[in-house]
C-alpha cells in the first residue's frame, strides 16, 4: 500500500495493518480498493475542512463500512452495516480498545448510509459516509482536485465498471433479507435489480397498523379511562 497520498497516509500501527490484512482475506477487489479509497476520500476532506479526527478508528470504520454484503452473512437477516459495525466492534474489542471508541466505530459503520445524521455525529463518523458517497455516487466530486482524484485512484483502482459491480454487491448482500433495506436507500437497489420486489409503504403500515384494526382502541377507548 502507498504510504502517502495527497497528504494522507494509512496508520502505521498494528491494529490498521491486521484490519488490512482482515478485509484483504475478507473482501472482494472492489470491495477492497472501495474501502480503502473511502478511507482517503474521507481522511483528504478532513484535512481539507482542517477536521481533527482519530485516523486509526475512521480507517477501521472504513474498512469495515461493507464487510456484512460478503458471502460470510449469507444467512443474516441484520441490516448488512449493522453486521459489519457489529464485526468492527468486535474486532477492536479483541485488541483492548477502550469502549466509547468502539461505539464510534459502531456508529460510523452503522449509520453510513443514512442520509442527514452522520454529518452532524462526530468526525469520524461524519467522514466514513462523504468517503462512501464520494466513491459511490460521487458527492462532493469537485471538492478533490484533478490530482487528488487521479493519485487515489492510481493506487486503488475504480474499475470502469465499478458502478455495476458495486450494485450487484449491495444486491448480493442484501437481497437475502429485504425487510432491512426499509428507511434507507438500499430499497432502491432491490427494486433496480428484482421486478418483483414490492417496498415497504409506511403510509400503508401506518393506515393498516393494530390501532387502525383495533376498534376497542379510539376515542370510546380513550373516554373509558
Amino acid at each position: 500500500m502507498p504510504s502517502r497520498l495527497e497528504g494522507v497516509s494509512v496508520p502505521d500501527s498494528k491494529i490498521a495493518r491486521e484490519v488490512t490484512e482482515f478485509i484483504r482475506d475478507t473482501e472482494s477487489d472492489l470491495l477492497f480498493n472501495h474501502s480503502v479509497r473511502v478511507y482517503y476520500w474521507g481522511a483528504i476532506a478532513g484535512n481539507k475542512q482542517r477536521i481533527i479526527f482519530d485516523r486509526e478508528l475512521l480507517y477501521t470504520a472504513c474498512m469495515f463500512h461493507d464487510l456484512g454484503l460478503t458471502e460470510h452473512y449469507g444467512g443474516s437477516q441484520l441490516r448488512f452495516e449493522v453486521d459489519g459495525a457489529n464485526a468492527a466492534a468486535d474486532f477492536l474489542r479483541s485488541h483492548g480498545i477502550a469502549p466509547e471508541q468502539i461505539e464510534l466505530v459502531w456508529n460510523a459503520v452503522a449509520l453510513h448510509t443514512t442520509p442527514g445524521i452522520p454529518e452532524f455525529m462526530r468526525p469520524e463518523i461524519a467522514l466514513v459516509q462523504a468517503g462512501a458517497g464520494m466513491d459511490v455516487v460521487g458527492r462532493g466530486f469537485d471538492e478533490f482536485s484533478p490530482a487528488e482524484r487521479e493519485a487515489v485512484i492510481e493506487a486503488y483502482p475504480r474499475e470502469a465498471a465499478f458502478a455495476e459491480g458495486i450494485v450487484d454487491a449491495f444486491y448480493d448482500g442484501m437481497r437475502h433479507r429485504p425487510q432491512t433495506t426499509f428507511g434507507t436507500f438500499n430499497d432502491d437497489i432491490l427494486a433496480f435489480k428484482d421486478p418483483t420486489f414490492e417496498r415497504i409503504d409506511i403510509c400503508k403500515a401506518i393506515l393498516s397498523s393494530r390501532w387502525k384494526l383495533d376498534h376497542r382502541c379510539g376515542h370510546d377507548c380513550d373516554h373509558a379511562h
